[in-house]
């Protein structure tokens, strides 16, 4: 199954920016979108709910006027992120947003996305699914999605277990569709690795996290700038579900990250350093690829390195033969 002509044609890389929480809003959309790679956000982003449908028409009515005085350069399509779960009360009224403004492609997480790909279908849209096993991409595809985001171990906030090259190769037993491998990947070379090991697209999140656009807080930023992998720790403290969280943030916040793997079973009490913390405000997300971040470019430089750097990268492997 090839990729949709909105991927083949409209982009500049084979990225597309993972929907971050609290963080990922239009102005990094837009940024994300004109300079060439997917932009996407959490539904959840907006609140109260009814800001959401003022958004889609933003994000639409930017990239519209991009492409009308830029007709040459490439303008990729946008993204929302649904989380498919019983305790998100607003699903239904985001999906309606969603259709109305008919948003190019959902990614869905969390449970199978039943119900939401006839919607998406029925204008045109496409439906990515993320999945952290080969069971859950099995039944992602039952229910008819177009494509499927692999979330390996490194990767920023909830995160998966598997090997990347383990789970492509396995997934691709089954599937010939769209793959999108996440964890990790921070630079362009890494984006044609995860071609070469057989995905169509690469999920970028934390590269993101550290860009003039983000709407994450300067410490959040400077954190990521400073931290190389072994500031990162897995842990499903926070939520009940392993996520990687840069350990400073914990500290931050009054919580000595050193006693999470001692702690009795159960959520973690946030509550410290004389406030109470909060679940990704105060305890931030962040990838193994942090080590890779040094600065905090605004999103078209960082999207023109990360072409450059897969280009390079294209070349070099092209230039290289394989040992006798």
């Amino acid at each position: 199954m090839p990729l949709p002509a909105m991927f083949q044609q409209q982009m500049s890389v084979p990225i597309i920016g993972a929907p971050l929480f609290i963080i990922s809003r239009p102005e990094l959309v837009i940024a994300q979108c004109t300079a060439g790679v997917i932009g996407a956000f959490p539904a959840l982003n907006a609140r109260p709910q009814e800001v959401l449908g003022e958004w889609l028409g933003t994000i639409r009515t930017a990239l519209d006027r991009f492409r009308e005085s830029n007709p040459d350069r490439p303008v990729a399509p946008f993204a929302v992120n649904q989380m498919v779960h019983p305790s998100n009360n607003r699903l239904d009224a985001d999906m309606d947003a969603c259709v109305e403004h008919e948003v190019p492609l959902i990614i869905t997480s969390l449970s199978k996305p039943v119900g939401i790909v006839d919607r998406v279908h029925a204008y045109g849209g496409r439906v990515f699914h993320d999945v952290i096993s080969v069971r859950h991409a099995r039944k992602a595809i039952e229910a008819d999605v177009d494509g499927l985001i692999l979330v390996c171990a490194g990767a920023g906030g909830h995160t998966g277990q598997m090997n990347p090259f383990a789970f492509v190769e396995e997934v691709r037993r089954f599937w010939d569709g769209p793959i999108v491998l996440s964890g990790g990947i921070t630079n362009g070379r890494a984006v044609l690795a995860a071609q070469v090991a057989g995905a169509d697209l690469a999920y970028v999140g934390t590269r993101f996290i550290a860009t003039q656009e983000s709407h994450a807080q300067d410490d959040h930023k400077r954190m990521i700038v400073e931290a190389g992998s072994d500031d990162i720790i897995c842990t499903d403290a926070v939520t009940g579900v392993q996520a990687n969280y840069l350990k400073s943030s914990f500290s931050a916040a009054g919580v000595d990250p050193d006693a999470l793997l001692d702690r009795p079973k159960g959520r973690l009490n946030l509550a410290g350093g004389g406030r109470d913390a909060k679940a990704w405000r105060d305890i931030w997300g962040a990838g193994q690829g942090v080590g890779a971040i040094d600065d905090v470019p605004d999103a078209a430089t960082c999207v023109a390195r990360l072409i450059q750097e897969y280009e390079a990268a294209k070349e070099q492997m092209g230039g290289t033969k394989a040992a006798a």
